[in-house]
């Protein structure tokens, strides 16, 4: 089995982190492509490749698959192991990255992704967004905790497609210094520690100079 996996500059596209990671869970045989992002939805050089205009973009043994939450889908048949086993935990872990998926919209404003930013609170925080962090904070806490004892990571001892959707807002966390629950600090920092987050870390600050984008 072979393929592509098209992405976008790791340093910001959040979205390229999930579906990457879940392909490098999976353990997919597929070539990595990454596109410059420039901002604004202008990087026509992915419009012209990703049938949704966007990344990431996978093709693998046939199959051509958009959208993160999609990709980490078809990953978890591949490798069921990306879902906790258990139906009520499973339905669980759906709930909570089908919510990442359409919510936080505050965070994902204010925060924009970026992993060589130098981490620093924001200077202003909105009512909007100090209540999207909150609700960020008792989603993922009540993940930890809902076997009684705080988990390596939301569901158990090993990542699944919640860690994969939520990846970036641990950056976000962190870079922003977000007030979470120390619990949830733990968690950010056993995904940071990772060692496919330190990957995609190397791999970003390995990007050409001129990828990086004006604030």
């Amino acid at each position: 089995m072979g393929g592509m996996l098209l992405l976008g500059s790791r340093r910001y596209s959040s979205w390229s982190l999930r579906g990457w990671l879940a392909v490098r869970l999976a353990g997919l045989d597929v070539t990595e492509e990454v596109i410059a992002l420039k901002g604004g939805g202008r990087t026509t050089e992915i419009h012209a490749r990703s049938p949704n205009r966007m990344v990431p973009y996978l093709q693998h043994d046939g199959a051509h698959v958009w959208e993160s939450l999609a990709i980490c889908e078809y990953c978890a048949e591949i490798a069921p192991s990306l879902w906790p086993e258990d139906r009520i935990v499973r339905a669980h872990a759906c709930s909570i990255s089908v919510q990442m998926h359409a919510g936080f919209r505050p965070i994902r404003q204010n925060c924009s992704m970026d992993v060589e930013r130098i981490p620093a609170p924001l200077p202003e925080v909105s009512e909007e967004l100090a209540a999207d962090v909150v609700l960020l904070s008792r989603t993922l806490k009540d993940a930890l905790l809902r076997s009684g004892q705080p988990t390596t990571f939301l569901f158990g001892d090993r990542m699944t497609v919640a860690d994969c959707m939520y990846a970036p807002i641990a950056i976000r966390i962190h870079t922003f210094e977000l007030a979470v629950d120390p619990v949830v600090k733990v968690w950010v920092r056993t995904m940071l520690d990772h060692p496919l987050m330190q990957e995609w870390y190397a791999l970003a600050e390995a990007e050409p100079a001129e990828w990086r984008l004006l604030y």
